[in-house]
Order: C-alpha cells, then sequence, then structure tokens
C-alpha cells in the first residue's frame, strides 16, 4: 500500500510541477515592454503545407529593447512569416524590408500595462485551478486507498502531505505572478 501511496503522491507534485512549468510558458508570452523571442511562441508558419513554430524557419534575434528581428532561412517564406504575425494578433505590425522581418514595440500605456496584469493574473488563476484539481485527484485516490483497507492515519498523513504540497506550489504562482506584475509595470 506504502508504494501507491507513494506512487500517488509523486505523480501529483509531478503533475502541479509541469502545472508551473506551462505557466512560466503562458507568462512569457506576455510582453512587459522589453521585446523577448517567447512573445513569438505558439505562432505557426505554413512551412511546405505543414504548420511549423516560427523559431524552427528563421532566426530570431533581439536588436534592442523595443525590437526583434527575423531572419527567414530561405527568403521564399518572408511572406508567410508576416502573414502568421498578423494573424497570431500579437498586437504587432511586421515590417519587410525584403530580407528580414523587424517587429517594433511601442512603448505600453499605463492602460494596457493593467490589462496585461489582468492577464497574467487570468494565467496564475488558472495554474492554480489546475493545482488544486490535481490535489483533489490526489486525496481521491487516498480515499479509495483507505476503504480498500488503508488506516485511517496513514491516509491523514498522505493527504496532509498532499495539502502541503499544493501549498507549495501555490505560493509558487504567487511569486511568478508578483515577479511578472513587477515586470510589466516597470517603466
Amino acid at each position: 500500500m506504502s508504494e501507491e501511496l507513494e506512487f500517488i503522491i509523486e505523480d501529483a507534485e509531478d503533475s502541479m510541477k509541469k502545472a508551473i512549468g506551462f505557466l512560466e510558458v503562458e507568462l512569457g508570452k506576455i510582453r512587459a515592454g522589453k521585446a523577448n523571442p517567447q512573445m513569438l511562441d505558439g505562432i505557426l508558419v505554413d512551412y511546405y503545407g505543414s504548420p511549423t513554430p516560427i523559431n524552427q524557419v528563421a532566426n530570431i534575434n533581439i536588436m534592442d529593447a523595443r525590437t526583434i528581428s527575423i531572419q527567414p532561412w530561405e527568403k521564399k517564406t518572408l511572406q508567410t512569416i508576416e502573414r502568421a504575425i498578423i494573424a497570431a494578433n500579437i498586437g504587432l505590425n511586421p515590417q519587410n524590408d525584403g530580407v528580414n522581418i523587424r517587429l517594433f514595440l511601442p512603448p505600453l500605456t499605463e492602460e494596457r500595462r493593467k490589462e496585461l496584469v489582468k492577464k497574467s493574473a487570468a494565467e496564475a488563476e488558472q495554474s492554480k485551478v489546475a493545482i488544486r484539481n490535481i490535489r483533489r485527484e490526489a486525496i481521491e485516490e487516498i480515499k479509495r486507498l483507505q476503504k480498500e483497507g488503508l488506516s485511517e492515519d496513514i491516509a491523514k498523513d498522505s493527504e496532509k502531505e498532499v495539502q502541503d504540497i499544493t501549498d507549495k506550489y501555490i505560493s509558487l504562482v504567487e511569486k511568478h505572478l508578483a515577479a511578472k506584475e513587477r515586470d510589466v509595470m516597470a517603466i
């Protein structure tokens, strides 16, 4: 029985780590006034008929704090990349000079910063919900084991361990959110 309990707890912690990893990726996509190649993550380019991430068909460089340069490996993909960026609706207009595509990030207004903080908070809340769902599933598994003969004391200790792990990851979400808010609100 204890092996099964350890598996349940380890599985819950692994799933919570994945939720934190997903949150980090999603927060990275939210721009904080500085150019960041992660802003282009998730944009897919039609490359010879198959959707391909933009970073697999071009070099992405940061020219300065407000400019991203995209240099396609093949010139004929310039328009395709440009269309993909426009279709992604990330709030940036690509400038195509025939060799490179440049994305100029306008300075963030106070209103836009507040919107980005709200978006960050929504992502954090989704992560918290995911972590709580993982906790609920782990506790349900422990209760199932208790019905199958696991002692009540061991079940309660295991539930407390799952709750402690949950609290740890919820506080990690809060730290990530606070850091992103500082980053977005910094002028």
